[in-house]
């Protein structure tokens, strides 16, 4: 297990493929908070979304590995209340 107080405010996030799944823009409790510019479009634009930290599988070069593809970690993210993207 990594020691979440590694992951720094701006590290990019990636997905186990390499492919930028979003940027840190802190950590809250066991969730990845992504900076809003990584929200998406419609009705998920301007708000924060969560990524769990189970889904981290290393700090590489300051940057966040999760242990899933990008495509299929953002299925995991969630809303700010908790609840799903999807």
């Amino acid at each position: 297990m990594f020691d979440a107080a590694r992951i720094k405010e701006h590290a990019d996030i990636i997905g186990a493929d390499g492919v930028h799944v979003g940027t840190v823009d802190g950590v809250e409790g066991d969730r990845i908070k992504l900076t809003k510019r990584d929200s998406g479009e419609g009705s998920h634009a301007g708000h924060h979304h969560f990524i769990p930290l189970a889904l981290v599988a290393d700090i590489e070069n300051g940057r966040v590995r999760l242990s899933a593809n990008a495509d299929v970690a953002v299925t995991f993210e969630e809303e700010q209340g908790g609840a799903s993207t999807e």
